[in-house]
């Protein structure tokens, strides 16, 4: 077996933190759908099928090296929303999350030697570099639009990608 214990047990829990911000996201991009903001739902869908991936890429890597997949309960995402900021921020809290997760990881590996991990792992905390920048840009472009503006946030993120 090519992972410990101690770092199995880690990756299982990310599972977990994947899955639930990719029902976190899920729950956003229903919410702008909900308001007939198909440009914000669609970025919020991507980001959920992301997370997902993600989560998969940590389930192979549990089986590739021996260990065990145990995915954790989930709970129910919030579905009321007050403002598109809020999703935002909540979206910047997330991501911020994860980076913490994943160095934890990473602190794991390192202590253990674990070249193979941090290897796999290197690509996530590039990963996290872009999500939380993305995520703390696009708070920043829905603060200077206004929650009456939204429909420039639309416009703004038709020409992203």
């Amino acid at each position: 077996m090519l992972i410990s214990k101690k770092l199995n047990d880690a990756i299982n829990a990310q599972i977990g933190h994947e899955f639930q911000a990719s029902m976190n996201y899920l729950a956003v991009a229903c919410y702008y759908d909900g308001q007939a903001l198909s440009q914000l739902a669609a970025f919020f869908f991507k980001q959920a099928e992301e997370e997902r991936e993600h989560a998969l890429k940590f389930v192979k890597y549990i089986l590739e090296t021996g260990g065990e997949v145990r995915i954790p309960a989930l709970t129910a995402p919030k579905y009321d929303f007050k403002s598109a900021e809020e999703t935002f921020k909540m979206s910047v809290e997330w991501e911020m999350e994860v980076t913490a997760n994943i160095n934890h990881l990473m602190d794991i590996a390192v202590e253990e030697k674990d070249y193979i991990a941090q290897q796999f792992l290197d690509w996530f905390t590039k990963e996290q570099l872009e999500e939380v920048s993305t995520m703390e840009r696009l708070l920043a472009v829905v603060q200077r639009a206004g929650e009456k503006n939204l429909i420039m946030m639309e416009a703004y993120l038709s020409h992203e990608d």
